[in-house]
């Protein structure tokens, strides 16, 4: 099996968990050993679905602006460990790849493998939710139809950016290609660099 595979596999399994109850505030049950790959990527696709459902919520136009407030804060929350797990698995491709010593004509890569998982991950979630839209029996005709073109292009996606990200795997074991992992510096977390907050 390849990494996709599983990965793709494990992202469909969080999102299936997720909806048994369908709700944002539904505790995470990861199945897999604490650390393990298996368990990081459980919990990145679970962050991804209970923001995404988050995201649904603070749409609506009716919404009391205190709750807007406090889901936008919980957005925010949310968004930095999504960013704080993709650091952490990209750590674990940078030890499994430690002692890889580069070609001399190595390349170099337009995003570390981690952030190309983010991706597939948030594909995942894309392709359930339009299923969801084709299996629809309140809507018209014309709906199904656009979501089934839709979903045509997403499993494609799916299928184009899981070979892509087994091709980098493959290039970096074998020495063609090199990571670099920048962190990501979230300047509006920060008290220090946001100056809404240093300046209170």
């Amino acid at each position: 099996m390849t990494f996709t595979e599983q990965a793709n596999q494990i992202f469909k399994q969080a999102i299936r968990d997720y909806h048994l109850k369908d709700c944002v505030d539904t505790p995470i049950n990861n199945p897999y050993e604490a650390h393990s790959i298996e368990s990081c990527l459980y919990l990145k696709c679970w962050i991804d679905t209970v923001q995404w459902h988050l995201e649904d919520i603070i749409r609506d136009p009716h919404i009391d602006p205190v709750e807007a407030l406090g889901l936008k804060r919980r957005i925010d929350r949310s968004n930095q460990d999504r960013t704080d797990l993709v650091e952490d698995i990209d750590t674990y491709f940078r030890q499994k790849y430690a002692e890889v010593t580069p070609l001399p004509d190595a390349r170099l890569n337009t995003e570390s493998p981690a952030w190309a998982v983010d991706r597939l991950s948030i594909l995942a979630l894309k392709i359930w939710h339009m299923e969801e839209q084709v299996q629809r029996k309140d809507a018209d005709a014309a709906h199904i139809q656009k979501c089934q073109a839709k979903l045509s292009v997403l499993l494609e996606q799916q299928v184009d950016l899981s070979t892509a990200i087994d091709q980098l795997l493959e290039d970096i074991e074998a020495g063609r290609k090199y990571m670099k992992v920048y962190r990501q510096m979230k300047m509006y977390n920060d008290p220090a660099t946001n100056p809404v907050l240093y300046k209170k």
